[in-house]
């Protein structure tokens, strides 16, 4: 699962990014981690707030309550999502060998 609780309204996120896409999207899950597609570069930081941004809104959550715990520079990230009660989480499957979610 790429999500695990973290104390009292706290979760760490577990996230594969792909920065560069042609779109925002939410993919599958690939290697435990919830994939997720970014059309932001991975320059200057940009890919890092979209991920924020992207994911909490995916969540129905406000921007300050999701941040970057781990991964800056890297496609493997952490984040830190901060709620009262637990988010629901997306219901997704594990990514095919093509990288493309299986049907």
């Amino acid at each position: 699962m790429f999500v695990r609780a973290a104390g009292d309204g706290e979760w760490r996120l577990e996230v594969w990014a792909q920065p560069g896409a042609r779109r925002n999207e939410l993919v599958g899950v690939r290697d435990g981690r919830l994939k997720i597609r970014l059309c932001a570069p991975a320059v200057e930081n940009k890919a890092n707030q979209a991920l924020v941004l992207f994911v909490a809104a995916l969540l129905g959550l406000k921007r300050s309550q999701v941040s970057l715990a781990a991964g800056q520079t890297s496609r493997r990230k952490t984040l830190r999502v901060l709620a009262e009660k637990e988010p629901t989480w997306p219901d997704v499957q594990e990514d095919g060998a093509d990288g493309q979610p299986p049907t």
